[in-house]
């Protein structure tokens, strides 16, 4: 059987839907994806494409074969109780991922350790402070070391700053120390910039809290790019009026979009963007999908397959 003769169905949002079915009419013209969850005869469905699908809509593809999360998370899915878990589930780990998210977690560093809010405020007032100190001297944590987490900090290396890194799992990364289980209140005290890129799971719910922040070097600077329930946005308020954070440069929130009424919008320490550090290319995504179809038909293993049982 060839790729494009299985039935694939996206089920996501509208917006989601319109750039992936414009991706695969691209590379992929031959191919029909369908418009889910209520399509005739679910169960000749064979391939999922899923992106915040409703709860419980999967039941009617009883014969799927593969389930691909349209990102590199896949806490959407794992929320679901009936997730189907005898079905493989894959994510996307793009190149461009990376390189986007690296560059992100890049800006925010630099733009905190060259003080550029004060350089924007000097500018605004025409004064010219030669003589201050223009660098703030840094240490960057990188907690969690999965793809994005390692690229991020090899490049925070190769840029000249001393940089650390933690996962739950050993992690050895050339020319920079890394933390495991067990040692993450040492990898905490150890730097002054912490940067999460670690994956939703029920381990990783509300992490980014008060339990955590007092166990930093103060004070400390947080960047989270990872997942909105990772932090709790009032402990962090909290760390940041005792002067345990310095600044928190945020791309995630547990409800998205941030409420107008948040605190955050207006706080003068806090920089929000509105969840854009690293978005899926949809023709990237759809190559690898279709490259791990045909793994699926040749019986040959799956890349970027997800662990159900670690949540990524």
């Amino acid at each position: 059987m060839k790729i494009e003769q299985l039935r694939y169905v996206i089920i996501a949002p509208e917006a989601e839907v319109v750039k992936w079915q414009a991706a695969f009419a691209k590379i992929a013209p031959t191919l029909t994806l369908e418009v889910g969850p209520l399509v005739e005869a679910p169960e000749t469905v064979s391939i999922l494409l899923l992106w915040n699908h409703p709860a419980g809509c999967l039941k009617a593809f009883t014969n799927a074969q593969l389930i691909y999360s349209l990102g590199a998370g896949v806490d959407h899915l794992m929320r679901d109780p009936e997730l189907p878990k005898h079905i493989p589930i894959c994510r996307i780990v793009d190149p461009l991922l990376s390189f986007s998210m690296s560059n992100y977690i890049i800006f925010a560093l630099l733009y905190y350790h060259r003080k550029w809010d004060k350089y924007v405020a000097d500018q605004k007032a025409q004064i010219w402070d030669h003589d201050a100190p223009p660098e703030i001297p840094i240490k960057v944590g990188i907690l969690g070391l999965g793809t994005l987490g390692q690229d991020a900090a090899i490049k925070i290396k190769h840029l000249g700053f001393d940089v650390v890194g933690y996962s739950p799992s050993p992690k050895p990364l050339t020319g920079i120390q890394t933390f495991h289980e067990g040692q993450i209140d040492a990898f905490l005290a150890s730097c002054n910039v912490l940067v999460c890129t670690v994956p939703y799971t029920s381990a990783t719910h509300g992490l980014l809290s008060m339990t955590l922040f007092k166990k930093l070097k103060k004070p400390t600077f947080l960047i989270n790019a990872s997942r909105g329930k990772v932090q709790k946005s009032q402990d962090i308020l909290q760390a940041l009026e005792m002067g345990i954070l310095t600044g928190a440069f945020l791309d995630v929130f547990e409800q998205e979009p941030l409420p107008k009424e948040s605190p955050m919008w207006q706080h003068p320490k806090i920089y929000i963007t509105p969840h854009v550090a690293s978005i899926t290319n949809p023709q990237a995504g759809a190559k690898q999908m279709l490259k791990n179809v045909q793994a699926l038909l040749d019986h040959k293993p799956l890349e970027h397959q997800v662990n159900p049982s670690k949540g990524y």
